[in-house]
């Protein structure tokens, strides 16, 4: 259970991908987790930033720079350990304590996954919020919209690029603070 209620952690994560199935040997790995504070009082999104990691099982292709922007140079030159990153989402964002979300249930199952499969610990506690789902339940839609769909039924313009965490987790935000109203 979500011990702090004041801000919810929202996260967004891209990992490495391929145009078509994965390459032999090859596993998704997370090499941007997008992260921003939403204050559930005031609105207001705080602490936007976005973590490269080191892709550990994998590597970035062309496919997967197009579509985030995010090079293979990127991730050698400013990339950390998954470990490390999990271990910043503890500190400095106490993701244990705080209810976080993510649009969709991607980002959930794909911290899950490579937690497990590289054995770090967890980072987040249980209080996991939907936001595509919940976006499509207040809006009484009969299925669920991307982001990008969901910030065009808002009127509120998409900030930044799509597909880079650190913008995508902002927009997400603004999505989650306009249910909240």
């Amino acid at each position: 259970m979500a011990q702090k209620l004041d801000k919810i952690l929202v996260v967004d994560i891209e990992a490495t991908c391929w145009n078509g199935p994965n390459p032999p040997g090859m596993e998704n790995d997370i090499i941007e987790i997008g992260i921003c504070m939403l204050d559930i009082h005031t609105g207001d999104i705080t602490d936007n930033r976005g973590i490269i990691v080191n892709p550990e099982r994998s590597e970035v292709s062309e496919f997967c720079t197009e579509l985030t922007t995010i090079t293979p140079e990127m991730v050698t030159e400013q990339g950390i350990s998954f470990k490390e990153a999990c271990a910043i989402l503890k500190k400095d964002y106490m993701s244990q304590s705080r209810a976080w979300a993510s649009f969709g249930a991607y980002d959930l199952k794909q911290f899950q996954r490579q937690c497990s499969a590289v054995n770090v610990g967890y980072p987040f506690g249980p209080s996991h919020i939907n936001v595509k789902t919940l976006f499509a339940l207040k809006n009484k839609l009969g299925h669920e919209q991307g982001m990008a769909g969901a910030l065009a039924m808002l009127n509120i313009p998409l900030e930044g690029t799509h597909h880079r965490g650190v913008d995508d987790a902002k927009n997400i935000a603004k999505i989650l603070n306009k249910i909240l109203e």
